[in-house]
C-alpha cells in the first residue's frame, strides 16, 4: 500500500507519519476487502440462507471500515472527535463480524480468513484509540 508514502509527504504530516495511525488506515482497507469478499462468498454457498446474519455484518462492516480508513487518511484539518467516533464503531463493527466469522469458520475459510481480518482491524483501531487518547490527556 501507499499508506506510508503519502502520509509521509503531506505537508501537515511533515515527514512524520504515525506507524500505529498508518498499520490502521491498511488495516480498515484491508478488512473491508475481505468482508466484501467473505459476503460474495457467502452467497455462492448452498446453505446461504444460514449465512444471512454473516453476509449482513460482512457488508456492514466493509462500509465502516471503508469509511474509518478513509476519514484516517485525511490529515488536512481532520477532527480527532470523529476520528474517535468512527474507530470506536470501526472496532465494534469488527468485533461483531469476527464473532459471527468464527461460527461458522470450520465450514468455511472464507470466513476464517475474514475473522482473522476483523480481528486484525479491531486490534488496529484499538490500538490507534489508546495513542490518542493518551495523547489527549
Amino acid at each position: 500500500m501507499y499508506t506510508q508514502a503519502m502520509l509521509g509527504s503531506h505537508p501537515d504530516v511533515a515527514g512524520r507519519a504515525d506507524a500505529t495511525l498508518i498499520r490502521c488506515i491498511e488495516e480498515c482497507f484491508g478488512c473491508a476487502q475481505a468482508c466484501t469478499a467473505c459476503a460474495d462468498a457467502c452467497l455462492g454457498e448452498d446453505m446461504v440462507g444460514e449465512l444471512a446474519r454473516c453476509i449482513r455484518l460482512d457488508l456492514d462492516c466493509a462500509d465502516i471500515c471503508l469509511a474509518t480508513g478513509k476519514v484516517a487518511s485525511r490529515r488536512t484539518g481532520s477532527s480527532d472527535a470523529v476520528l474517535v467516533s468512527m474507530l470506536d464503531t470501526c472496532a465494534a463493527i469488527c468485533l461483531l463480524c469476527a464473532e459471527e466469522c468464527e461460527m461458522h469458520a470450520r465450514q468455511h475459510e472464507h470466513c476464517r480468513i475474514c475473522a482473522e481480518a476483523c480481528r486484525r482491524c479491531e486490534s488496529a483501531c484499538r490500538d490507534v484509540l489508546r495513542a490518542m487518547r493518551q495523547r489527549l490527556q
